[in-house]
């Protein structure tokens, strides 16, 4: 398949780390923002197989992992409540709450389906005029068109009985933060090409600029991933802090700028909540106050639920790059997929769920490398 199988070839991911090994002459900490690019990494053995000068620390690009705990527990409180139709993808039915999860409450009778597509939830409150229907709207940059367009055709249709529950993230304050921390690790950064395709990267070069950083924007696939390594190890070795695109078939500078106009019609900033890190100022979108009508915490005065994490888990550590997954001491024993304490074991892009699922295998192991 064009575009996939040539990114999977395995001689030329060899070929490309041995071009790291010739580059690197020096330790580097390198992040990947995104949960998938994590899971592609430990799944292929990636970072196995590089220098060991490379260390690869995993970000806080998963969308359901940054869901912070006290969302989860609105959603569960709004699909309690009778005459409630409670729409969400399906990595977020097994999240855990507080005390329950969106499965726990569909088996006590609640309403929830589990749709593709904010416009079927959409579509699904058409089709029920007598019901309340909500959308579990979480994502990055990547979800926020589908989500503003249905709220556009939402008014313009004149359908009252949804709305959406709120929980966007955006990625380039979540790295100002990860970079202004005196903890920090991190030398360099790997940017999520979905995100990027759809906002550009106007955003890092400023943010490259001022912490003297290098950030390259690449793809998921292993070829994409080394690729992108290799051109972030070459601007350190150079001592050029710029942002390289490394993922040129999808993502241009200024992105999709129809997308960034509904977006920004739709969503203004706001200080946005990040599961195991708390606040970060200016990190997430809430609707605007034209668009209020359609906010489920407001419709459903869910505003005022607060929730604390688990002592236990260490997600924030792990999501700032300054803690393993396997570095907990919970990891695999009183924390798994099964029965796990936080969003980053549970998520099909969480990094502690990557390195239950795969850290036991060796590159010989893999299918593709």
């Amino acid at each position: 398949m064009k575009y996939l199988d040539e990114y999977r070839d395995a001689v030329l991911v060899h070929a490309t780390i041995n071009k790291i090994s010739q580059t690197v002459s020096q330790p580097w900490t390198l992040m990947e923002i995104c949960g998938g690019q994590t899971h592609s990494i430990i799944k292929n053995g990636l970072d196995q197989l590089l220098p060991d000068e490379i260390e690869l620390v995993h970000g806080p690009g998963c969308p359901v992992c940054v869901t912070p705990l006290e969302l989860i527990d609105k959603a569960l409180a709004i699909a309690s409540q009778p005459g409630v139709i409670f729409t969400s993808y399906g990595d977020m039915l097994r999240v855990p709450g507080s005390q329950a999860d969106l499965f726990s409450i569909r088996a006590q009778g609640g309403d929830i389906r589990v749709v593709y597509s904010p416009l079927d939830a959409l579509k699904i409150a058409q089709e029920n005029p007598d019901k309340e229907v909500v959308f579990f709207a979480i994502g990055f940059e990547t979800t926020a068109p589908a989500n503003v367009m249905s709220i556009l055709q939402a008014d313009q249709l004149k359908i009252d009985n949804y709305s959406i529950l709120v929980s966007h993230v955006r990625v380039p304050p979540a790295i100002e933060l990860i970079l202004s921390s005196t903890d920090n690790r991190v030398q360099g950064f790997l940017a999520a090409g979905h995100v990027c395709a759809v906002m550009g990267f106007w955003e890092y070069i400023p943010i490259a600029e001022k912490y003297k950083i290098p950030i390259t924007v690449t793809g998921f696939e292993p070829l994409d991933i080394v690729q992108g390594i290799l051109k972030t190890v070459e601007s350190l070795e150079s001592g050029e802090p710029v942002v390289k695109n490394a993922y040129i078939r999808t993502v241009t500078e200024q992105g999709n700028q129809n997308a960034q106009k509904v977006i920004n019609q739709v969503f203004g900033s706001c200080d946005r909540k990040w599961r195991g890190i708390g606040i970060i100022p200016e990190s997430g979108w809430c609707l605007k106050p034209a668009y209020a009508a359609f906010d489920a915490e407001q419709r459903f005065n869910v505003q005022t639920i607060k929730a604390e994490e688990s002592p236990l888990c260490i997600s924030g550590l792990v999501l700032q790059g300054l803690k393993k997954p396997d570095e907990c001491e919970a990891f695999g024993t009183l924390c798994t997929p099964h029965n796990p304490l936080g969003a980053t074991m549970v998520s099909d892009e969480g990094a502690c769920a990557a390195y239950y699922r795969y850290r036991n295998r060796t590159p010989e192991d893999n299918k593709v490398l």
